[in-house]
Parts: structure tokens; sequence; C-alpha cells
């Protein structure tokens, strides 16, 4: 089955848009995908590349995100709490939720939290989070906080640095890289060999 690797951060607006339509649109197409969290708040930090001072874009794209949202019918309210999870706890316990075979759920669970006002990664947050899964939190939250999710974050953070990924969400084919929502239905026909700048 063909395959793409879906890189995506706990705290991308636009990440959120394909969190809630990746799964439908890769099942019509026949496409395995690998949701694989990292961090591109690290990446941007490498390149003195800050959003929150940048507050005009911002405001860009948070309406940008609400066309789409809306284009698309996924639910949107009004902006969410950004930046989020400053710890970057909530993207490791995804880490340790995808190790638990559970990630997928979690990772919707969790942008729809954010997107319905909770600050992702607080305390009280991932309380909520994971108890609607059924989860101990503590447990998960011990986990995530391991010296060996954060190095399996790290890693997951180094294979999207080595691929020359800068932005939330990217997929890869291979080596082939398409950054952003929009480029979801591309990255899916170039999964299949459908996309026309294969063709020609």
């Amino acid at each position: 089955m063909p395959q793409i690797d879906f890189f995506y951060f706990f705290g991308s607006c636009y990440a959120y848009l394909s969190v809630m339509r990746i799964e439908k649109l890769a099942e019509e197409a026949g496409v395995e995908v690998r949701w694989r969290p990292f961090s591109v708040r690290d990446l941007m930090t490498e390149k003195g590349y800050f959003l929150r001072t940048q507050p005009t874009k911002m405001d860009y794209i948070f309406r940008d995100v609400e066309r789409r949202a809306r284009l698309h019918g996924i639910p949107f309210e009004k902006p969410p709490i950004w930046p989020t999870d400053p710890d970057q706890l909530a993207n490791r316990a995804g880490i340790a939720a995808f190790i638990q075979g559970w990630g997928r759920e979690y990772t919707k669970t969790s942008f729809r939290a954010w997107f319905d006002g909770m600050p992702l990664g607080a305390e009280e947050s991932l309380n909520e989070i994971l108890t609607s899964l059924g989860k101990e939190p503590q447990s998960i939250i011990d986990l995530a906080n391991s010296p060996e999710i954060r190095e399996r974050y790290n890693q997951e953070t180094d294979a999207a640095r080595q691929l020359g990924i800068f932005g939330s969400p990217t997929f890869a084919v291979g080596q082939e890289i398409f950054w952003g929502d929009d480029r979801l239905e591309e990255a899916l026909a170039w999964a299949k060999g459908q996309h026309p700048a294969l063709l020609r």
C-alpha cells in the first residue's frame, strides 16, 4: 500500500485541519498514513523564525484557518489559545500514545479540545483529555516526561530536520515533502503515483 508520513505539531493551527481531514482522504485514496508528532518549534527556533513576533501574520493565519475549516465542514468557533504547550508535553504524550496504540484518538481529541478553548499541555487539559480516552493521566504524563519518550520525540524531530521540513503540517512521500494542509491532496496523489508532475 502507498504510504505517506504525516509530520505535525500539537499547537499548529493548520495541523488541526489536516488532523480532521487526513483519515477519510487517505482511506479513499488507498494510502497508509504514519502519524509523526515532531517539534516544529525547535526547528523554527534553529532558523530564527518566531511567529509570535509577527502579529499581522498570526491574524491572517487564524482567519485563513477559519475559512478553510468552514470550507471543509470542520468545527471552528474562535481562534485557539496560542501559543500553547510551552513544555511540549502534549506533543510528547502523543509519542507515548502512539507507542501504546491509541495515538490517533489522542491526537484528534487533543486538537478538538484545543479548538474548544483548552490550552494544550496544561495539567487540567491533559487530565480531561486522557480521562475521556479511558487512560490514567498521571501514568501517561510520567511516561511523556521519561528520558525514553523525550529521546523518541527528538528522533522524530531529527527525522523531520533531515528531510528539510520547516513547518507543520508536512507530508512526506519518501524524500518528497509537501508543506501545509492545502497540500494534503497533492501528497496523496504523489503517493499513488498520480500527481501530474510524475506523469509528464
